[in-house]
């Protein structure tokens, strides 16, 4: 069994490993960057958090295939690529850095200040006054240094915000109004048809003669034609100004091209190369929301019942129809979930330990979803035992061998009592039939026979012989006491959890009857009506009426946590 049982992340991004540490303590880490949508979908269902970057795009689809996500993280200050939506509807925390590309660009954008101080200015920015067109972010983080450096600060904003409102020591006013009197002029806008040309040449006409100019946004917020002129007759006396790479400025006109060989236009870095060298930090910052969340408990990971898809489920042993008929009527009587299944997560599939009857009846009864308990793959989570089977009938142990040599790929050997000491660590031994007379007959698979199916034959062929119940004892005696009529009783080596959960989880069986997971901390008596769960609603619309309901339930009820053993008398 994988000894790593911590929380499992995906790294949709290329992101530095370094940055990873204090996430990787706490947890598994795959870094996969370059899947396509198609393969992102087959395997997100098998982490618990995501960190993804642009300029990954994470869409409702791909968020919803997320059973287990807890957390995602965007390494951005905008969350523009990701369905916040679905992710929200799904129960999934978001989080991203809003503030790390904003200090970047704030810093630079100071940094510019001080070079047209120094280099254009009076050498100094203490007493002068800034106007920033624009308060989002960028311009909130502007604002804070610029006071650092006893600056006065004007603002405009298209739109008043609460942010622009409520700010100690910024003064919101007109866009002409901050034109004439500022020293300085920064400008923090988005680029689109409403911010297209903010600064245009009436715009230069009216600005504080001797004014510097700042623009490390888009292009195109300029008249680059105007400001080129204003440059020239003095009324800005110098900018810095965000100049496109050859690679990006195959577009751009003249003036943009003059702009940049102008001898008091100091160039901005490319805006990607700022926020690339805060993006570790931004980095780091979610790394340490989401080791934070996951090193937490909340109510419904302290039961461990979640809302699981049904076709993510896997039995791990047939079933017994006649039961399963018999729990469909009771199902539809009483309209109950009483007791939930219990599963393990194993790759990709939700591998059941108890409640295969309950799952198959659910499932032909027409649920797209039902209530599991989900269990760690840990070893003090489970135990797992395997049971042998007593065989009893009229007709004699020789008349068993017989109808069980008709099964195909088996060979069988009369063995002594000594070596039943050590046959089972010999990989085709299927089981051995211990007779009530102490004869023992030891059965094996084929070299070229499926062991596992060989085995399902086996069973199903003793099991339509006689009558077959479960035991851990291998003493005839008192199995004789207890079955009197026993012909033989089958031992069989003991599971390994893995097994079972490999064969499950592609699709295959162990014989019915053959493994007890015995389950600490099994939880009973949920008592949930069905009728939300039965709904036609989204999984996600589900887990979020679920995770309401049980934090009522834990709000209004008794919870009780039996450690030691305990004997329940059903009805």
């Amino acid at each position: 069994m994988d000894d790593d049982h911590r929380p499992r992340v995906l790294v949709y991004g290329s992101v530095q490993t370094h940055c990873l540490q204090a996430l990787a303590d706490v947890a598994r880490l795959d870094i996969k960057p370059d899947l396509s949508p198609a393969e992102f979908i087959a395997c997100i269902g098998e982490y618990d958090a995501l960190i993804s970057e642009p300029p990954h795009r994470l869409t409702g689809q791909m968020i919803e295939r997320g059973y287990r996500l807890k957390a995602i993280g965007y390494a951005a200050s905008r969350l523009d690529n990701v369905d916040v939506s679905a992710a929200r509807a799904m129960g999934i925390e978001v989080f991203n850095a809003p503030a790390s590309s904003a200090v970047a660009i704030a810093e630079q954008t100071l940094s510019q200040l001080l070079l047209l101080a120094n280099q254009i200015g009076q050498g100094q920015l203490a007493g002068k006054t800034l106007g920033l067109i624009g308060f989002g972010r960028i311009g909130q983080q502007v604002a804070q240094r610029a006071h650092a450096f006893k600056m006065r600060v004007l603002a405009n904003q298209p739109r008043l915000t609460p942010e622009l409102a409520l700010a100690a020591g910024i003064q919101a006013v007109d866009l002409l109004d901050l034109l004439r009197e500022a020293d300085f002029v920064s400008l923090h806008l988005p680029f689109n048809a409403e911010t297209q040309t903010v600064l245009g040449a009436a715009e230069f006409a009216v600005m504080k003669p001797g004014v510097c100019l700042i623009n490390t946004g888009h292009v195109d917020l300029l008249d680059n034609g105007a400001l080129l002129e204003a440059l020239e007759n003095g009324r800005v006396a110098g900018a810095a100004l965000f100049v496109p790479p050859d690679d990006l400025n195959q577009g751009a006109n003249r003036s943009v091209s003059s702009l940049a060989q102008h001898s008091r236009v100091l160039p901005v870095p490319y805006r990607t190369t700022i926020i690339d060298s805060n993006h570790e930090d931004s980095v780091r910052e979610i790394c340490e929301q989401i080791t934070d969340l996951l090193s937490s408990q909340q109510a419904s990971s302290l039961l461990s019942l979640e809302v699981i898809p049904i076709e993510q489920v896997s039995p791990h042993e047939e079933v017994d129809e006649k039961r399963v008929a018999r729990l469909m009527a009771a199902i539809e009587k009483n309209q109950k979930l009483i007791d939930p299944p219990i599963a393990v997560y194993w790759n990709g599939r939700y591998v059941i330990l108890d409640g295969a009857t309950r799952f198959t009846a659910f499932k032909r009864l027409g649920f797209a979803h039902l209530i599991f308990q989900i269990v760690d793959t840990t070893p003090e989570s489970f135990t797992l035992h395997t049971w042998y089977h007593t065989i009893s009938s009229e007709r004699s142990f020789d008349e068993l061998v017989a109808h069980l040599q008709q099964v195909a790929g088996i060979q069988f050997e009369e063995i002594s009592l000594e070596k039943t000491q050590s046959i089972f660590q010999d990989e085709t031994v299927l089981c051995y039939l211990l007779a009530r007379d102490g004869r023992i007959i030891l059965v094996k698979s084929a070299p070229d026979a499926n062991h596992l199916e060989v085995m399902n034959n086996l069973v199903a062929s003793y099991t339509n012989w006689g009558s077959v119940e479960r035991t851990l004892l291998t003493d005839v005696p008192r199995l004789l006491e207890q079955f009197s009529q026993l012909t033989a009783v089958a031992v069989f080596p003991q599971f390994a959890p893995e097994t079972v959960f490999d064969v499950a989880s592609q699709g295959g069986f162990v014989p019915a009857g053959l493994t007890r997971f015995v389950i600490p901390g099994r939880i009973l008596r949920l008592n949930m009506d069905l009728k939300q769960i039965k709904e036609n609603n989204s999984l996600a619309a589900k887990r979020i009426w679920f995770k309401q309901y049980l934090a009522d339930r834990l709000a209004s009820s008794r919870l009780r946590y039996y450690q030691e053993p305990v004997i329940l008398l059903d009805d």
